[in-house]
């Protein structure tokens, strides 16, 4: 499932090829990827055709497109009061396409943009496709509403002070402007629970899903049941640098891809896997140890029915670890 620099990467992209361009129809493909629209796919491709997109914006995983509508009266656009958002799922793909180019296989939704130029004077493509192999992904409609501390709702172009319903109650990640690193120590020491799970809970922090925390409690060589409520500050501090760290290299290397399920707008994988220090690397030496003429190997444990990865020398079990 993509993380959070794989869906900063889709932004990016998104804000470049599709920012300030008027959806001139929509076609449901599949009325399976538009089954979280209550009022049905129909309903989805009416209300698309003719509004504008006025952002890109990302909270965490969440991703959404503020859409402006036009005013009967005036013939301007409005202040955003819905987006839509593209649910990725565990295979969704967004993708922007020329028109003449044939249909993928599990193309799932098509919108026709308004045509636009970039900065060279060339021609844009005029398709946003949403692509969605397992159908776990999705898009639809979503009411905007004020953030509570009046700061954008995420990560994007404008810095609308908006965010859709269903996002609200997501933490701000580590990446955001806005995150504040002082209440996040405050909510993660009151926690008393074990860290990796603290990470992973997105109403505390956002963003940070299983590769991404097991990198960052590498880097800062903690191990995955240290308490939270044992955390001194200058440790959550350097625990939650580092996650900043390990996103912002993987979003220089285009995020983190395992397979062709994903890729940024263009199609194109990342790369960040070729950099992992402790994830998928169970039995290979760690790193640090070796740099430090040590043989230790990263050791492998069960954890929330999932793998983590850690090395035994650098990040030892603690004596009240909880799991």
């Amino acid at each position: 499932m993509p993380e959070l620099p794989e869906v900063e990467v889709v932004r990016r992209g998104l804000a470049r090829w599709t920012g300030g361009r008027t959806i001139e129809a929509a076609e449901i493909l599949d009325p399976r990827s538009a089954r979280r629209h209550v009022e049905g796919p129909d309903d989805l491709q009416r209300r698309l055709a003719g509004a504008t997109i006025a952002d890109v914006v990302r909270r965490g995983k969440f991703l959404w497109l503020p859409l402006s509508a036009e005013s009967d009266n005036s013939h301007t656009a409005g202040p955003p009061r819905t987006a839509l958002m593209a649910h990725l799922g565990m295979s969704g793909q967004l993708l922007v396409k020329d028109p003449g180019l044939p249909d993928e296989k599990h193309l799932r939704i098509r919108l026709a943009l308004s045509p636009a130029r970039d900065e060279t004077g060339v021609e844009l493509p005029s398709e946003l496709r949403f692509v969605d192999q397992r159908i776990f992904g999705g898009m639809f409609l979503a009411d905007l509403e004020p953030t509570a501390d009046g700061l954008p709702g995420g990560q994007g172009e404008v810095g609308l002070p908006l965010i859709p319903r269903q996002a609200a109650h997501i933490a701000r990640d580590p990446l955001d402007p806005a995150f504040s690193f002082e209440a996040f120590h405050t909510r993660l020491r009151a926690r008393r629970t074990g860290i990796k799970r603290a990470l992973l809970d997105q109403s505390l922090i956002s963003g940070i899903g299983n590769i991404y925390a097991d990198e960052a409690l590498w880097a800062a060589r903690l191990h995955f049941a240290r308490p939270t409520d044992t955390l001194r500050r200058s440790e959550s501090l350097r625990l939650t640098e580092e996650a900043r760290s390990v996103m912002e290299r993987a979003l220089e290397a285009g995020g983190t891809s395992f397979d062709s399920l994903y890729v940024n707008v263009n199609g194109t994988s990342g790369y960040f896997e070729r950099s992992l220090n402790a994830y998928g690397r169970a039995g290979e030496p760690c790193r640090r140890c070796a740099a430090e003429g040590r043989d230790t190997r990263i050791r492998r444990d069960v954890f929330m029915n999932r793998s983590s990865y850690s090395c035994p020398r650098c990040q030892p079990v603690p004596r009240n670890a909880r799991w």
